[in-house]
């Protein structure tokens, strides 16, 4: 059985960290980052460029394609104020394909940079797309929590929604930079292997992974699938509770092809994850199996991960084997005749947490007092102290745009 990690003081997971250890920028050469080698406990070092000799044969690496959408767009008041509406996920469609196609209306929830200076009524702006005028207004509706609901219109059916983000809006680089967006950022913080379009903030673990590195993997025979998990705002959200029980993990999209499900099960229900969102993803496709082997007819609803969930079952659920729980998940895309799982995440993988599926991951290093850090130590068996000590005291830069570890507990 899990053991239930709610009482968790976050402080516990507190090193220093000095805003000259945060890399601002990337090196010129993604894989030229330093390679922090964990295995088994024995730490080590290498550049990124060698991590194939790390891996394998015959191992089933898994990336998340989500590629960052230019989510912040800014408007100016009458008054010269100006409003930043940062779009978080989609609300009418809500489904990020179908709102991006959009040529009229979208509606979105939003985080709201200078609210106090938005009262009331609608945000304007002109804008030219492909050389055809179009007037974009934003209307601001109910607050949800800290973010509104925004319903966006403008006045052209050849231009999608799609087309107003690539155009005028900005790419969102995380708050810890302390910087603006620069134009070299627009290439720097999309992973190579990017395609599906819906993220807020890159899955940074693959922004280390160039051609060269994904050519001398496959040369050597192991075997890449990709699967989709959109990063929201919530990834930055600090743990302010005490105890981790107060903190509320903000829910993520995933989806998930019949084809990576089938290459799991052949692999005998074991990956390799690239960065975190990765490792949330394929832990919850078995949690999301366990709840299909005891209701196969389960909704829509019922196959999303609640955050405390992988913690309520008992020691006889969790005896499932991986390709069980999986091979339950491919029977139900069967049944319903879907090539794709669409649904989503809310688990919390802190410490007392039992992974399944992930056997090694590559990840950067996180932030103090992070939900991610207590995913690295539940992975490690609590021995994060250690990586973390070594990366500091071997010149490691830290968070986004910093090097990068290979975990093999």
């Amino acid at each position: 059985m899990n053991q239930d990690p709610r009482h968790i003081h976050i402080k516990d997971f507190a090193y220093p960290l000095s805003e000259e250890r945060i890399a601002k920028f990337p090196l010129a050469t993604r894989d030229e980052s330093k390679l922090l080698l964990y295995r088994h406990g024995d730490i080590g070092e290498d550049h990124f460029y060698n991590l194939p000799d790390y891996i394998p044969a015959g191992s089933l690496m898994v990336f998340n394609n989500t590629k960052v959408i230019q989510a912040r767009l800014h408007f100016h008041k009458e008054t010269g104020a100006l409003i930043e509406v940062f779009c978080l996920e989609p609300l009418v469609p809500n489904d990020y394909a179908l709102n991006f196609q959009q040529t009229r209306h979208s509606a979105w929830l939003c985080m709201i940079g200078n609210l106090k200076k938005w009262k009331e009524g609608p945000l304007q702006r002109q804008m030219t797309i492909r050389g055809v005028p179009v007037t974009l207004v934003a209307t601001r509706g109910e607050a949800r929590g800290t973010s509104h609901r925004v319903d966006f219109t403008w006045d052209n059916e050849q231009v999608t929604f799609a087309d107003i983000l690539e155009e005028f809006g900005e790419l969102p680089i995380p708050p810890y930079l302390n910087r603006k967006t620069e134009e070299s950022d627009l290439v720097t913080y999309q992973t190579v292997y990017s395609k599906i379009k819906g993220s807020v903030a890159a899955p940074t673990a693959g922004l280390h992974f160039t051609e060269r590195v994904l050519a001398a993997l496959r040369q050597k025979g192991v075997h890449l699938e990709e699967l989709t998990l959109h990063v929201g705002a919530g990834t930055f959200k600090p743990v302010k509770s005490e105890e981790i029980a107060g903190h509320e993990m903000h829910t993520e999209y995933i989806s998930v092809s019949r084809h990576t499900i089938a290459r799991l099960i052949e692999h005998g229900g074991q990956a390799i994850a690239v960065g975190t969102t990765s490792v949330r993803t394929l832990e919850s496709l078995y949690h999301i199996g366990l709840t299909l082997l005891k209701n196969p007819d389960a909704t829509d609803e019922e196959l999303t991960v609640r955050q405390w969930q992988p913690y309520e079952l008992s020691a006889a659920e969790l005896a499932t084997p991986a390709t069980e729980a999986l091979g339950a998940l491919l029977a139900y895309l069967d049944r319903h005749q879907l090539e794709t799982l669409h649904t989503s995440t809310q688990i919390i993988i802190a410490p007392g947490y039992e992974y399944k599926v992930v056997k090694a991951m590559v990840t950067n290093f996180h932030q103090p007092q992070s939900t991610l850090l207590l995913l690295v130590s539940a992975f490690v068996h609590g021995d994060w102290h250690a990586i973390y000590d070594y990366a500091l005291a071997h010149d490691f830069r830290f968070l986004s745009y910093g090097d990068s570890s290979l975990l093999i507990p």
